[in-house]
């Protein structure tokens, strides 16, 4: 028969070795792989917009992931960041209903996972004199999308990297984007043999990636809401009556239109300045929509720009510009729109602004607007960055209305019908008496159209840091800026389930109790200092006047008083250098302390609170059993 302590021991054995099975058992399943994320913004959970792709998923979707995990030379900042992608993907395949396999791949050197990563366009990145392979390959069907390499340094895009390349694969046609643009987004040859052409826009490549972009001309006859999805109009600079008319109608047919207009263009300047040894006229600066925007309910300055001295930038060489205008969160009103809710700071170039006269019928809403202290501005003088331009701002008491979206049910801006040409002559095989085509007067579904008072926000020079390695070009946002446009057409479009997940919290969470306390430190500390910095300025240019007389040959005496000053500098200098010491030691005492109780909280605590919260659970227990 066993001995008691035999039971107990042989019980206790038992025990551990059911939790060691049961933990592996439940980790097998999707449900052991989930847990509780009490972060702020969830930062460890899937953004709504990527579980909406998953759980629309049709087809299977395969990610081969290629990471050289056998490495002995990967450094500690890659592998934190690995495990953060190993973490991310699971969660991606738990929440795929199956539709979503990942293969986990280790390339060593002359092996089938190498020669699969070669074949995937992933490159090994060579650290420590070692080829270490860390990106991923998204497939389904005939279609993959290649992450060369997932950068630490990207982790706050990692989300929207890996959503983006599961929808570009499972989505079997690609979004058309129509385009009217008065300036060569897409890039233009060498005007003289050994000229070198004009390059694409990054964010053209860029859209191009996702999209099917066809380039409509700035003179299209009609426009097919059923074969555009989207209609882009970007700087239509000159723009006819009749291509107004062309997009009139598109929106009534319940069309989406993103309009980027400007008041002065320093891109259309740079690129399309033209040659006037040559006679060649350089591309208009500003550009508008004169009869639809009055259709709109819409007023746009297109002759001034804007000037904000609250959002102005300052470019780090002790200049500046208020007509370069840098908006964070404060400046976008609409905090729960998709658009510009995960967007942490817009910068536009001289834009215009648009103002909403109320008189359309549709809904308007700013999305990015000025501070109530903006106003208009000459261009000119904007474009030169004149100082001069600080104290002309006539501001109006009001904000400005930067980038603004209209939506419902639109009228037409044309009621008499398309406009004639303002060429007489017929073109050839038309009939002169054929019966005039009828035109739409009221919407016949709800249209959407998002405008922006401003194109040099897109141009590569002021949205991209942009750097070529071995003829390859890589273009990093320097800005929100591109973010808002693929947001915005994201938006436009439909497919809204990315924007969620476009720009993510970053996982360093910044520390800000101890941040306020060294903003209280530094209020509290600053005044005096300056005070100090004011003396010390002072007794400077006494002494230097001094010297100045010394230098002309008089002969040089300070008086009692004089001295007398010096030495109270002086021993205020002491003073207040003791002062701000103390303060210092007591901020750091300050910090200490606060660390010491989260560590503290952590180790004793948190166990504490457990062992009583079993304790409590004994008692009752036992307390039921005696009452039976």
């Amino acid at each position: 028969m066993k001995t008691p302590i035999a039971r107990a021991t042989f019980g206790i054995i038992a025990l551990v070795a059911i939790a060691v099975l049961a933990n592996w058992l439940i980790s097998l399943t999707p449900y052991g792989n989930r847990g509780a994320d009490f972060t702020e913004n969830k930062i460890h959970t899937l953004s709504d917009g990527t579980k909406s792709i998953l759980s629309e998923l049709d087809t299977p979707v395969v990610i081969r992931y290629y990471a050289s995990r056998s490495s002995d030379y990967m450094p500690e900042q890659l592998k934190v960041h690995l495990r953060r992608v190993d973490d991310l993907l699971k969660e991606y395949a738990n929440l795929s209903n199956g539709k979503l396999r990942i293969e986990y791949l280790d390339p060593q050197p002359d092996t089938d996972a190498e020669d699969s990563a070669n074949l995937d366009e992933i490159s090994g990145q060579q650290i420590n004199e070692d080829n270490l392979f860390f990106g991923m390959a998204v497939t389904a069907l005939d279609k993959k999308v290649s992450l060369p390499f997932l950068n630490p340094q990207e982790e706050t895009m990692l989300e929207y990297q890996i959503s983006k390349a599961i929808a570009e694969v499972s989505t079997p046609v690609k979004p058309v984007i129509g385009i009217i643009s008065g300036i060569d987004l897409a890039g233009a040859p060498a005007m003289m043999p050994g000229q070198q052409g004009q390059q694409p826009w990054v964010i053209y490549q860029q859209l191009k990636q996702s999209f099917e972009l066809v380039d409509l001309g700035m003179n299209p006859e009609k426009i097919d809401p059923n074969a555009i999805k989207l209609l882009l109009v970007f700087h239509p600079a000159g723009i006819s009556p009749q291509t107004e008319f062309a997009i009139d109608q598109y929106l009534l047919n319940g069309g989406s239109v993103v309009a980027c207009l400007d008041a002065h263009s320093v891109a259309a300047e740079m690129t399309g300045g033209g040659n006037p040894m040559m006679g060649q006229a350089g591309s208009p600066t500003s550009s508008t929509l004169p009869t639809l925007l009055n259709a709109w309910g819409v007023k746009f300055n297109s002759q001034q720009v804007v000037a904000d001295p609250v959002h102005y930038t300052s470019f780090g060489d002790g200049r500046g510009s208020v007509t370069v205008l840098n908006l964070p969160q404060t400046a976008m009103p609409q905090k729960d729109s998709i658009i510009t809710k995960t967007l942490t700071s817009v910068t536009l170039y001289l834009p215009g602004a648009f103002e909403n006269t109320g008189n359309s019928g549709v809904s308007a809403n700013s999305l990015i607007r000025s501070s109530t202290s903006a106003g208009f501005v000459d261009p000119i003088k904007a474009s030169q960055l004149d100082p001069s331009i600080e104290k002309n701002i006539k501001a109006g008491g009001k904000a400005l209305d930067l980038v603004t979206f209209l939506s419902g049910n639109f009228k037409t801006a044309f009621p008499d019908g398309k406009p004639k040409s303002e060429t007489p002559e017929t073109p050839e095989g038309e009939n002169k008496d054929a019966p005039k085509e009828e035109s739409l007067k009221e919407a016949m579904k709800p249209g959407n159209v998002f405008l922006i008072a401003d194109i040099d926000a897109f141009y590569d020079r002021f949205a991209y840091n942009v750097q070529n390695f071995g003829g390859m070009q890589m273009a990093t946002p320097t800005n929100g800026n591109s973010v808002l446009l693929f947001n915005i057409i994201d938006q436009a479009i439909g497919s809204k389930h990315l924007i969620g997940s476009r720009s993510r919290a970053a996982t360093r969470r910044p520390f800000t109790v101890v941040q306020e306390m060294e903003t209280k430190f530094k209020e509290q500390v600053g005044q005096k200092v300056g005070e100090f910095e004011k003396k010390r300025e002072e007794a400077q240019a006494k002494l230097q006047e001094l010297q100045a007389q010394k230098a002309r040959g008089k002969e040089l005496y300070l008086s009692p008083e004089q001295e007398a000053e010096i030495a109270k500098l002086t021993q205020q200098q002491v003073e207040y250098s003791r002062l701000i010491r103390e303060q210092e030691k007591d901020l750091r005492r300050k910090k200490d302390r606060l660390a010491g109780n989260i560590t503290l909280l952590n180790v004793a605590v948190v166990p504490l609170l457990v062992i009583l919260f079993g304790l409590l659970l004994h008692f009752i227990r036992r307390a039921s059993t005696r009452a039976r």
